[in-house]
C-alpha cells in the first residue's frame, strides 16, 4: 500500500497562538443552534398556520462602536501590511473552530450532512473581514482581468448572459469575454447580484484558508462570494448538491431555510429536475428564517433549501462549497472494481449456450445464478488498497497544492548550500509509491522518478516536513526544488 504523508511540517509561532476567545456556551435548539440572545420577531400567520419567527442576530451597537473613528482607524494599510495579512497563515489552528460554534465532534455527530445550524458571530474567535473586503471586490472585477466563468451576474433569480457583462480585453488581449467593469457598475446599480466563482484560486486569503479546510474535513472545498445590492434577492429558493458554509463578510442578508425535497442528493439530481417540488416546499413556512450580520455563519448540508434577500444596504457573504465524498461515489468505484474482476474471469466470458432464448429470463436462470455468485465474491473481497489509491488519486486532482512561484524555485535551486533549510510543499499530499517503471513520489505537484538511494531521505522528510539540503543531498534537493515538491524557508 503507499506510504502517504498529508503536509506535516511544524507550524509558525504565529499558527501555535493559542485561541483566547472566551468559552462557547452550550447550544439548545431543535433545529439550529442559536448561541447569541437575538432579538426575536414573531409573525402569526392566518388561523392554522404555523407561527413564523425571524431571528435577527445584529446586537445593538455600544458606545464606543458609535463613536468616530480615529484618524488611524481610518488610514489606509500599507502594501506591506496587505500583504502580510494575505500571506500569513491563519493563527487559528483549526480553520473549523472559526466556522461553528460547537466542539467539532458535536459537529460531526449532530450536523455534518443532517441539519442546518448557525453561528452567530459573538460565539466564533473572530471576523471574516480578513478574507474579503469591498475594496477586494473592487480590486479584483476591475484591475484581475477575470474572465467568464470567474465572475456571473444574476438579477430576479437568473442568470444574465455573459455578453452582458463582459467586453473586449483591448489592444494586446486578443480574448473577447473579459470582465467589464463599466457594464457591472450599471448592472450593480440596477440590482443585479455579483457572483465571483472559484475564489480559492484566485485571491490569496481564500484560498489558504479553503486549502487548511479541506484538509481539515478530508473533502475537496471551494469559494464563491456573493455581492447583492440593497434589498434584491440574487437567487430564488434552491438547493446545492454540495455541502456549504455561509459566511457573511458585510452588510445584512435575510436567509430562509425550507427542509430539503430530496435528502443528500448527488451531483447529478440538481434542484431544477425537481423545480415544481422546491417552489411548492419554498411556500411552505421555514424551518428557519435569519438575518445574518457581519462574522455570522450558517451552515447548511446539501439539500436544504434557501433564498437570501439583502437588506439596507450592500451584503457580501462568502460560500464554500464542500464537495463531500459520498458512499454512493464509493460504491461506484467497489461496482467498477468487480466489473474488472469479472472480466478476467474466463467463466464470466463464456458465451450463453446455443440457441438461448434472451426473451425467457427461466431459461437462463443457470447463467444468472453463476453471475450472482460471481458478483458476491468480488463484492464481499474487494482489493481495499487499490480502493485507497484510486480515491487518494482523486483527492489530488480535486485540490491543488499551495502556490509555488516557478522564478524563485529555480533562483533557490541554483543558491542551494548544505545548511539551505528545506520544507515540504504545504498540501502536497505525496506519497512514495513503487510503480512498474520503478519509485515513484505522486503528489498534486506531479510524480517524480527517485532512486532506492533516495527513499530513506523523503521518507523522513514527509514524516517531519522539514530537512536540510545536506540532510538530502544537494542534487536531490534541486530535483525536488525544480519539481514543485519543497520550497526553501
Amino acid at each position: 500500500m503507499a506510504l502517504t504523508a498529508e503536509q506535516m511540517a511544524a507550524p509558525t509561532a504565529e499558527q501555535r497562538v493559542q485561541q483566547t476567545a472566551a468559552p462557547r456556551a452550550p447550544l439548545a435548539s431543535k433545529t439550529v443552534a442559536l448561541m447569541a440572545k437575538p432579538r426575536v420577531r414573531l409573525t402569526v400567520e392566518p388561523p392554522g398556520s404555523r407561527v413564523c419567527a425571524t431571528v435577527v442576530l445584529t446586537e445593538e451597537p455600544t458606545v464606543a462602536q458609535m463613536e468616530e473613528p480615529t484618524v488611524a482607524q481610518m488610514e489606509e494599510p500599507t502594501v506591506a501590511q496587505t500583504a502580510e495579512q494575505m500571506a500569513a497563515p491563519l493563527a487559528e489552528d483549526s480553520v473549523l473552530a472559526r466556522l461553528i460554534a460547537v466542539g467539532r465532534d458535536r459537529f460531526a455527530d449532530q450536523y455534518w450532512g443532517q441539519q442546518p445550524l448557525l453561528s452567530p458571530a459573538a460565539d466564533l474567535p473572530g471576523g471574516f473581514g480578513a478574507l474579503l473586503s469591498a475594496d477586494a471586490i473592487d480590486e479584483l472585477v476591475s484591475q484581475r482581468g477575470l474572465r467568464t466563468p470567474f465572475l456571473r451576474v444574476a438579477k430576479n433569480g437568473a442568470t444574465l448572459p455573459d455578453k452582458a457583462f463582459t467586453a473586449q480585453g483591448g489592444v494586446g488581449a486578443g480574448i473577447t469575454d473579459q470582465v467589464s467593469d463599466d457594464r457591472l457598475v450599471q448592472l450593480f446599480a440596477d440590482g443585479s447580484t455579483l457572483v465571483l466563482q472559484a475564489l480559492h484560486r484566485v485571491w490569496p486569503p481564500i484560498l489558504e484558508f479553503c486549502q487548511q479546510l479541506a484538509g481539515e474535513l478530508g473533502h475537496p472545498v471551494q469559494a464563491n462570494a456573493y455581492v447583492t445590492p440593497p434589498q434584491n434577492q440574487g437567487f430564488s429558493a434552491h438547493y446545492d448538491v454540495h455541502d456549504v458554509f455561509v459566511l457573511q463578510i458585510e452588510g445584512e442578508k435575510q436567509w430562509r431555510i425550507h427542509p430539503p425535497v430530496l435528502e443528500s442528493p448527488l451531483r447529478d439530481q440538481p434542484w431544477n429536475d425537481r423545480k415544481s417540488s422546491v417552489e411548492k416546499q419554498a411556500q411552505e413556512p421555514p424551518v428557519l428564517e435569519a438575518v445574518l450580520g457581519p462574522g455570522d455563519c450558517l451552515y447548511l448540508p446539501r439539500g436544504y433549501l434557501h433564498a437570501a434577500t439583502a437588506l439596507g444596504g450592500v451584503s457580501t457573504h462568502l460560500t464554500l462549497g464542500i464537495h463531500v465524498w459520498t458512499r454512493f461515489a464509493l460504491a461506484e468505484r467497489v461496482m467498477s472494481q468487480v466489473m474488472r474482476i469479472l472480466a478476467g474471469n474466463p467463466a464470466m466470458r463464456a458465451s450463453l449456450p446455443l440457441g438461448v432464448d434472451v426473451a425467457d429470463a427461466t431459461a437462463m436462470r443457470p447463467d444468472i445464478a453463476l453471475i450472482t455468485a460471481a458478483l458476491l465474491d468480488a463484492i464481499e473481497h474487494p482489493d481495499l488498497d487499490q480502493l485507497s489509491d484510486s480515491m487518494l488519486q482523486d483527492a489530488r486532482r480535486n485540490q491543488r497544492a499551495a502556490p509555488v512561484g516557478p522564478l524563485r524555485q529555480l533562483r533557490d535551486a541554483e543558491a542551494l548550500t548544505d545548511d539551505s533549510a528545506i520544507a515540504l510543499r504545504r498540501h502536497l499530499v505525496a506519497s512514495i509509491d513503487h510503480t512498474r517503471s520503478g519509485l515513484v513520489v505522486r503528489s498534486r505537484a506531479g510524480d517524480l522518478s527517485v532512486s532506492e538511494a533516495d527513499v530513506a531521505p523523503l521518507k523522513t522528510l514527509l514524516s517531519a516536513g522539514t530537512a536540510t539540503a545536506g540532510d538530502l543531498g544537494l542534487d536531490l534537493t534541486r530535483r525536488l526544488l525544480l519539481a514543485g515538491l519543497v520550497t526553501l524557508e
